[in-house]
């Protein structure tokens, strides 16, 4: 390939492959219709692997819900996820008490470091209308001095994540909501203390961007070459310095210099992710993300024997009210309600 921007293009698969300091990012969009009266879908679930259904001919999915869909309580150590909801709601338990309810914009950074429990259930709760749910989770490492770090989250409520529209020379317009770092001068809220992300010198971006039709965007150059990758999800065609790519597709891209991208016809939106390479062995069983084989082993030791402080709520599939809006009830009993 003669582009010099372009390192590979790859087709996206279930779990988005990526880049070093990332560990991978997984794509939700369920057209979930209208809820019943305890939160789930207000449809039959026959013939549905009830606990493990994620078949992608569906419109929808339980994943390892039985009664509401998500993703009842499970462990995590040595990582941070980075979950951010544009459609729908995610109802957040964890092992040491903590709880929330997020969606529609916004984003949870929660550090797992030495360990915890947690469950990210989609509760339906309107009863009248469809329950449509798109989210990204994104994988992101912990270098090794980290990886004991404290359990913690914050919210990136949707009214604090900066959306910056701009303008080509034609008028047409592109948005990117800046969920990590900084774009056009306007800077992300802080992540979670202990992430990767805290330090601006390891230039982690995470960008959600929309192209209007035609659109002519520039990707700016990063201070020094770090990984960068663009996920196409949504569109028709993407030109970039004369490759069309089509939608689905994973773009490795050089990041030191500028990258300039021709939108199709089509309004087309991309993930960016990007960030200096931790530069450490990855060790991933299941939840757990070590440096070595006998941190895996502890770390499944340690959860035997500690469960990572249990689990204080009475189902493992917990879900609040569905007459309780967005908030986040954080450790320290610090509660905050949008």
């Amino acid at each position: 390939m003669n582009n010099k921007s372009i390192i590979s293009v790859n087709l996206l698969q279930a779990i988005w492959p990526a880049r070093d300091p990332f560990l991978f990012c997984v794509y939700h969009k369920d057209d979930y219709p209208s809820g019943n009266d305890s939160m789930g879908p207000n449809a039959s679930l026959k013939g549905r692997n009830l606990g493990n259904d994620f078949d992608p001919k569906n419109a929808w999915r339980m994943y390892h819900g039985k009664t509401v869909p998500g993703f009842p309580g499970h462990p995590h150590r040595g990582f941070e996820t980075v979950t951010a909801v544009l459609k729908g709601f995610v109802d957040h338990s964890d092992s040491h008490g903590q709880s929330g309810r997020y969606g529609m914009g916004d984003v949870q950074w929660m550090t797992a470091g030495k360990g915890l429990q947690h469950s990210e259930m989609f509760p339906l709760l309107n009863k009248d209308k469809d329950n449509p749910l798109e989210l990204f989770q994104i994988w992101l490492n912990l270098p090794a001095p980290k990886k004991f770090a404290e359990p913690f989250f914050k919210m990136l409520w949707s009214e604090e994540i900066p959306l910056v529209k701009i303008s080509d020379e034609n008028g047409v317009e592109s948005e990117v909501r800046v969920v990590a770092g900084e774009y056009n001068n306007s800077k992300a809220p802080a992540p979670a203390p202990d992430s990767w992300a805290a330090d601006p010198a390891n230039e982690v971006q995470i960008w959600i961007i929309r192209l209007q039709p035609g659109c002519l965007w520039r990707i700016p150059q990063s201070v020094n070459r770090v990984n960068r990758s663009l996920y196409f999800f949504q569109g028709e065609s993407v030109n970039i310095e004369n490759t069309v790519i089509p939608k689905g597709q994973h773009i490795e891209l050089i990041s030191d210099i500028q990258t300039i991208i021709k939108n199709g016809k089509d309004e087309s939106r991309l993930l960016m992710l990007q960030g200096k390479p931790i530069g450490e062995p990855v060790i991933q069983y299941g939840p757990f993300v070590m440096n070595t084989e006998e941190e895996i082993r502890q770390a499944f030791s340690d959860y035997q024997t500690t469960r990572f402080g249990g689990w204080p709520w009475p189902e493992y599939e917990n879900v609040y009210p569905g007459e309780k809006g967005r908030f986040a009830k954080h450790l320290d009993g610090r509660e905050e309600i949008k």
